[in-house]
């Protein structure tokens, strides 16, 4: 009987850490200024920060964002200063999305391709509030 030998790579067992190149961040401020002009996503008061979804959604192609780290502005939903505090202060951010009955990356990217368009974009707030 004749014994196959296996390949292997170089790298195979090496001890060196392989390349983790993030992507930079997607940085849009003409999205961040339209996101700003809408409504609340939650109470539906005006005066309104981008308040960026941190958690992932692989359904939705979203990954987690690590800490110290900033989502892309595709990411972005409009929050009053106090629920985006709140967001951010709960600890379980999908856990806090949830309890509002509103699927925020979704709505993000609802938002993301109706930049600039602010009847669609209240039309897509005034549903994911109901």
């Amino acid at each position: 009987m004749m014994a196959s030998a296996v390949r292997r790579l170089p790298t195979a067992f090496s001890i060196t850490k392989p390349s983790t190149k993030k992507q930079p961040r997607q940085h849009v401020e003409a999205h961040l200024k339209f996101i700003r002009s809408l409504p609340c996503l939650v109470t539906g008061a005006r005066d309104v920060e981008a308040a960026h979804i941190r958690y992932g959604n692989m359904r939705w192609g979203k990954r987690t964002t690590g800490a110290g780290e900033k989502p892309d502005d595709q990411w972005v939903v409009p929050l009053s200063q106090k629920m985006h505090r709140e967001q951010h202060d709960f600890g379980d951010e999908e856990l806090w999305w949830r309890e509002k009955g509103i699927d925020p990356v979704l709505v993000a990217m609802a938002l993301w391709r109706a930049t600039g368009d602010e009847q669609a974009a209240e039309s897509i707030i005034r549903e994911a509030r109901r």
